[in-house]
């Protein structure tokens, strides 16, 4: 796996290349990274990569012609018989999920346009660009951020990166729940203890558990991924189970906020 990031900044990415899961796994040239500077294919003086947007409004549009040749330069680098896929990273692109990032994870290449300003002039994504993709609804300065986001998602996925597989299997959003909540030493911390089920040793016991734990939260905080996760009857039985528990806690709360008024 290759990625290339197409940038007016490649400085903003030195410090995450070299720390942490990334820097090691580039270490073991897991993968490796290009930093391409938009404004190396500029044809002017200047350096000018931006300009006015057509039609007038605040802000300045990163300009057609020195993307379009830095993803040239980019793609024709790649050896003969690679899959390489072109993103433009925009808040007006289609939303990154775990399934993207599998999907990903199965290319060559990537080559990561980082837009900038008020965005990247409509003909970049008519000429080169497979795919526009967002990492949330929210507005950022540039796609540098999200470039970050995106790389360190699809490396985990990649062989020789994690230290073991099957972290990368149970974390949240595989499996279309969030994940369970975590603990380690002390047992005990601020007067809050791990759960004495985590202590026993009973593998079954604590595998029910953190199922448990995991279709809590996603009920609490993300009720959504539960239409579309394909739940086991086990699943569901314990998801019936929660919600009639939840539905009792709220009717009580009701009960006791009315008492608390009188």
């Amino acid at each position: 796996m290759r990625f290339d990031l197409v940038t007016l900044f490649p400085g903003l990415f030195t410090s995450f290349l070299r720390e942490s899961l990334i820097g090691k796994a580039l270490e073991k040239r897991a993968f490796e990274v290009g930093l391409i500077d938009v404004r190396a294919f500029t044809d002017d003086r200047h350096r000018t990569a931006d300009d006015r947007p057509f039609g007038g409004g605040a802000g300045m549009v990163l300009k057609p012609e020195p993307i379009i040749r830095a993803v040239s330069s980019a793609l024709s680098a790649v050896p003969e018989g690679n899959r390489s896929l072109v993103i433009l990273l925009t808040p007006a692109g289609w939303p990154l999920n775990q399934a993207k990032v599998r999907e990903l994870a199965g290319y060559d290449h990537l080559v990561l346009v980082c837009g900038r300003y008020e965005g990247v002039d409509q003909r970049v994504s008519q000429t080169l660009v497979d795919m526009e993709l967002s990492v949330g609804d929210y507005i950022l300065s540039g796609g540098e951020v999200p470039a970050m986001v995106l790389i360190e998602a699809v490396a985990r996925l990649l062989p020789n990166v994690m230290g073991k597989a099957e972290s990368a299997e149970e974390e949240t959003f595989n499996h279309g729940l969030l994940e369970y909540p975590h603990y380690t030493r002390p047992r005990i911390f601020r007067n809050m203890a791990v759960p004495e089920v985590l202590l026993t040793g009973d593998h079954e016991a604590i595998r029910f558990w953190r199922l448990r734990e995991s279709l809590k939260r996603t009920l609490q905080r993300r009720p959504d991924m539960l239409n579309k996760a394909r739940l086991t009857n086990e699943e569901r039985g314990i998801l019936k189970a929660l919600e009639m528990e939840m539905a009792a806690e709220t009717a009580q709360n009701t009960i006791d906020d009315s008492m608390a008024e009188e």
